[in-house]
């Protein structure tokens, strides 16, 4: 995972001072860490029972659809609230200052569908674990949670493991 980790550009001070950002845009300039990652994905999700890939807005999409296309399975997009055109379901989450809402079409997961929330980047949790309640929400079972960076010092995990203990991520800062 060292190609992928190298890969990273690092932005210091955004979006604001004393961030430094993990920018995955160098990822997705590279057709072969673009599939490397796709197919680690692949590999470490074998035998695990998935129905579907929910993915997160908007960086959520990039590897989470090609890797549902990759494992033949249907993909959810979980959208910013407004932003899908049919009937939605959503749930409200806390910001760091504020809240925000995420939103699905109310007919994307049905009762007892087993679904994997994909993201590009594991902070502190809060969207993911908003994602896995809107799916619980509509009788889902969150099978696992993937991502492709974790930023292991802000605990994100510790957000999750109620909704799934089955976590992934390929590179752990």
């Amino acid at each position: 995972m060292d190609e992928i980790r190298n890969a990273i550009r690092l932005v210091p001070d955004f979006p604001k001072q004393g961030i430094l950002f993990k920018d995955i845009t160098p990822l997705l300039q590279n057709e072969k860490i673009g599939k490397l990652i796709i197919k680690e994905f692949a590999d470490r999700l074998k035998g695990k029972r998935i129905d579907a890939i929910a993915g997160i807005e908007s960086r959520g999409f990039l590897f989470g659809y090609a890797l549902a296309l990759e494992m033949g399975l249907p993909f959810i997009p979980i959208r910013k609230s407004g932003k899908l055109p049919w009937k939605t379901v959503g749930v409200d989450y806390a910001l760091e200052y504020g809240t925000a809402r995420i939103e699905m079409h109310q007919d994307a997961v049905t009762s007892g569908m087993h679904v994997m929330v994909h993201d590009d980047l594991l902070a502190t949790g809060g969207t993911a674990a908003a994602a896995a309640k809107l799916i619980q929400g509509q009788g889902g079972v969150v099978s696992c949670f993937s991502f492709v960076v974790e930023l292991s010092f802000l605990k994100g995990r510790d957000a999750l493991t109620q909704y799934s203990g089955d976590i992934i991520s390929l590179v752990n800062d």
